[in-house]
């Protein structure tokens, strides 16, 4: 019950609706009752001449109303009884209040909705389904200003229907708060009559049913123990599922107007038939509904006039209830039958029990349908498909803007103001193409409009809506009104709650006041509302963790794949679809020294955050594997046993990346050849020049987390220059969840490159075409590479023996050749580096001989090679130690320098990058010495 509000200043004119002191529904229903042209001095009431004095309202209500009248005795207090349809049927009170009541149009029959009178308390019941008081000034019309008005609803116990409303006026002064609680004592009392009287009839019915029955020697059916009894004895007992099928029925033949039988299957080859028959008792109108069994009972049939086969009934000649109007008398039963009672009641009831089930259906339904897919916004639209026709013609649904972002919902009620943005409008296939309703537009709720509540109590609310006060209007225009039409709608707003948080509101509009929103009406939506705000809900968090992912996993994969002069680089990452999730795909473009690349493609199982760490943690480790200038299979059996290791404190756990696949791969620009080794990855394809595409066979090793199987192998292909190597993840050849045709998807893989153009980045484009429609159903990531060879011209090769002399001999070649290449600036530094280098070689590389190769690139890059697999490595000298600091000057001098294996052999490399515009400065031969004395 609404409190009463503070009355504000002084309003004599009562030209406008006061500024203070007035609620914003009331202020909001000023609006709409100016904007319908109402005439505040004196309205124009209709009046309803054809009223029934003796209605079931009437009778419920007349003794409660006059005694709540009586309890008021010497309070010049009146009471008017409204139906359903605002017209007062009735009105109890003082003589004075009952003048004022005439002079005011306020007479039996007089409609005083707030399309003609304005707000009123009876207007605001009627519309809020709720209990409403209207304090003087809060009146539209003049007349009542000095009046406080307080109303109630009368609900109908079965199903919660409003029936009416009862209206209480006093003097403002001789207001009191008790009085609106005496009167919704009333109102409740006067549901319990509805009640009463209800059951009464149906008593009626009943007995008049009984009689019939003992005439014509019927049996009965116990509902509580299933048993059908009669005179000749004890019938076959029912299932409680059956007898609860054969309820349900009953309840819809009951409620039916044109259906008059109906079968329902039963166990043991059996058939329930039931039929109807319509009841008379006095002003009592109602059915009966009787089962037979045909197979136990030998039913006979006829022909109907439409031409159906129904059923026969052994009916007494005596039956209570007459045929209804225009229809055919039954035909002669075939033969004698059995039949036993099991439903007596009216239609109205009927229609409540049916519309109860249609309720439970309902939420059935949506318990099935809502959420399938992770997408808010698809969410809130199998909502209003779910809801329209079946329990409302036009739906409407409004989520907070930063939900929709993936943001944390603020907790308990929203605040004013709050962003809101309209997802889903649906009225029915009809209107399909034709309807947009404000979809993707934002969307906002003035205070005291229905929705603005909702959002404010957290509670579902009801509301009529007046398309013709909004029309002018279009700052207040929160109800879709081009869409609803012309007239009086009725409106219910549910807030859509989940975990403490509002995400918004959805709204559901039925047209026309034929069926107005009610108290089950309320609940059912409350209830769909909650199951759809869990969903969007969990799409809301699902986003924001895959955004999360993808965000963590485009950070881990490389920004940009690196500039290098002999191969071409292109890549994708194409991410998975909603459902699917991010997975670990990565690829990576490492150089090497000596001018080589390392290509890497992998894969790691599952998706989500974990997915994209672990594939993080693996591609950190690949590029240190990497820089160690290992070859392909022992980065591969480094991986394995990094992901086959397992804390101690964990035993028992899977490393994330066990079942991990990955694609290595080096490529040596200087002999064109490509060496590759692959862990449960699919082997890489390349294009030749005037080629075909074709895959390059590659020994197949275990997937990562499963070493012991069998050890990693690599194979060595030339690649002439100009060729493609493309390498990829499975996604690729996925059509489904599986794999599907895996050999059809290779060949589409191999026909999309041999038909691509000469542009890597078109190519992408064109295998990325190649995937399913609606997106890959995995991860997919794709790295082209097109290589070319180094020049000869580029490349200096020498090979010595293994003695002294080879120092000197060494280095006078490596001055010849900066000179040739234009690159003298780099001769102290490269002398030094050569003479150190091959110095190494000859004294600690064994037996064999030494070779010398300089590359010339954007950098100057100096290999020396020999026998041996000593390590070489940077130690500190004493002072009194005529060697031990070769490695220390190179790397002094260099940009960069390491060591590299071959099967037989090692190559130490020395990298430096050519600064033609900058001199070298003049070495501090007493800090380079410094730097080697003995601590202390």
């Amino acid at each position: 019950m609404e409190s009463f509000p503070t009355a504000p200043g002084s309003d004599h004119d009562g030209r406008r609706p006061p500024a203070g002191g007035v609620r914003p529904e009331i202020l909001a229903s000023w609006q709409r009752s100016q904007s319908l042209g109402i005439d505040r001095e004196r309205a124009d009431l209709p009046v309803e001449r054809d009223l029934d004095p003796d209605s079931r309202l009437i009778r419920a209500a007349a003794p409660v109303l006059a005694r709540l009248c009586e309890r008021f005795s010497g309070v010049p207090v009146t009471v008017a009884l409204a139906d359903s349809r605002a017209n007062i049927v009735e009105r109890w009170g003082d003589p004075a209040g009952l003048e004022l009541m005439d002079a005011a149009s306020l007479v039996p029959g007089a409609n005083v909705d707030e399309r003609f009178m304005g707000t009123s308390s009876v207007s605001m019941v009627l519309s809020t389904r709720a209990p409403f008081v209207v304090v003087g000034h809060e009146h539209f019309l003049h007349e009542l200003k000095e009046l406080t008005c307080m109303a109630a609803p009368v609900r109908d116990p079965v199903g919660g229907t409003v029936r009416g409303a009862v209206n209480l006026s006093v003097p403002r002064a001789l207001a009191d708060p008790r009085m609106a609680l005496v009167l919704q004592d009333a109102t409740e009392r006067i549901g319990e009559r509805l009640l009463e009287l209800s059951t009464a009839r149906e008593l009626e019915l009943m007995h008049s049913f009984q009689q019939a029955r003992e005439r014509g020697g019927h049996a009965e059916l116990d509902l509580g123990s299933g048993e059908l009894s009669r005179l000749a004895g004890t019938a076959p007992p029912l299932a409680a599922q059956e007898r609860l099928t054969l309820l349900e029925r009953a309840v819809d033949l009951i409620s039916s107007s044109g259906e008059t039988f109906a079968e329902v299957p039963l166990a043991g080859s059996r058939v329930a038939v039931l039929r109807r028959r319509e009841l008379h008792h006095g002003d009592a109108e109602g059915a009966a509904v009787e089962v037979s069994f045909r197979d136990a009972l030998g039913t006979g049939t006829a022909t109907a006039p439409d031409g159906r086969q129904v059923p026969l009934l052994d009916r007494p000649t005596e039956a209570a209830g007459a045929n209804p109007s225009g229809a055919s008398e039954e035909p002669p039963a075939a033969g004698p039958a059995d039949a036993w009672l099991l439903l007596v009641g009216e239609p109205g009831v009927g229609r409540l029990a049916a519309e109860a089930r249609g309720r439970l259906s309902l939420l059935n339904e949506a318990g099935a349908r809502l959420g399938t897919t992770l997408d808010m916004r698809r969410t809130a639209e199998e909502l209003a498909e779910i809801a329209v026709p079946r329990f409302a013609d036009l739906v409407v649904v409004d989520l907070v803007e930063g939900v929709l972002a993936g943001e944390e919902p603020p907790p308990g009620r929203l605040r004013p103001g709050v962003a809101l943005r309209r997802v889903a409008v649906w009225a029915g296939e009809g209107s399909r193409d034709t309807m947009t309703g404000g979809v993707n537009e934002p969307s906002g709720f003035p205070a005291g409009t229905p929705q603005a509540r909702c959002l404010d109590t957290g509670r579902p609310v009801t509301d009529s809506v007046v398309t013709a006060a909004l029309a002018d209007d279009p700052a207040d225009r929160v109800h879709p009104v081009d869409l609803l039409g012309e007239g009086e709608h009725s409106y219910l707003a549910a807030p859509l709650s989940a975990r403490g948080s509002l995400l918004g509101l959805a709204g559901f509009y039925r047209r026309g006041r034929t069926k107005p929103y009610e108290q089950d009406d309320l609940t059912l939506a409350g209830e769909l509302a909650a199951r759809t705000a869990i969903s969007i809900d969990n799409a809301r968090r699902y986003r924001r963790e895959h955004h999360a992912s993808l965000t963590l996993q485009r950070s881990l994969l490389p920004h940009a794949l690196p500039r290098l002069s002999t191969v071409d680089l292109a890549s994708r990452y194409l991410p998975a679809d909603a459902r699917a999730g991010v997975g670990g795909d990565w690829f990576d473009a490492i150089p090497l020294s000596g001018m080589r690349v390392a290509l890497v493609v992998g894969d790691v199982p599952g998706n989500g955050l974990q997915a994209a760490a672990t594939m993080g943690r693996l591609r950190t480790a690949v590029r240190t594997l990497a820089g160690l200038d290992l070859l392909p299979e022992e980065v591969l059996a480094h991986l394995d046993d990094l992901v086959s290791r397992t804390p101690d404190d964990s035993a028992g756990e899977q490393d994330p990346a066990t079942g991990a696949t990955c694609l290595y791969a080096i490529y040596d620009p200087v002999s064109c050849r490509c060496t590759a080794a692959r862990a449960g990855h699919p082997p890489p394809a390349v294009l030749t020049p005037g080629g075909k595409a074709e895959l390059i066979g590659l020994p197949a090793g275990p997937p990562l987390g499963l070493g012991g199987l069998q050890p990693y192998e690599s194979a060595t292909v030339d690649l002439p220059p100009g060729s493609l190597l493309t390498m990829y993840t499975d996604g690729l050849l996925k059509e489904s969840r599986g794999y599907g045709d895996t050999d059809a998807r290779t060949g589409q893989l191999l026909a999309s490159l041999e038909h691509a153009g000469p542009a890597l980045e078109d190519i992408c484009d064109r295998v990325a075409d190649t995937l399913p429609p609606g997106g890959p159903h995995d991860d997919v990531a794709l790295l082209l590479a097109r290589v070319h060879a180094l020049p000869e011209e580029r490349v200096a090769c020498w090979e010595f023996p293994s003695e002294p002399t080879a120092v000197a001999r060494a280095r006078a070649l490596t001055r010849a050749q900066l000179a040739e290449w234009g690159m003298s600036e780099l001769d102290f530094n490269t002398g030094l580096v050569v003479s150190e280098l091959v110095t190494n070689a000859v004294r600690y590389g064994g037996q064999g001989p030494v070779s010398l190769r300089l590359l010339r690139d954007d950098s100057l890059i100096c290999e020396v090679s020999d026998r041996s697999n000593t390590s070489p490595r940077i130690r500190r000298a004493a002072t009194t130690e005529e060697g031990g600091r070769g490695l220390f000057l190179v790397a002094q001098y260099t940009k960069s320098w390491g060591a590299r294996y071959m099967p037989q052999g090692k190559t130490v490399w020395a990298e430096q990058i050519p600064q033609p515009e900058q001199p070298a400065p003049e070495t501090d031969e007493q800090a380079l010495l410094a730097m080697f004395d003995d601590p202390g």
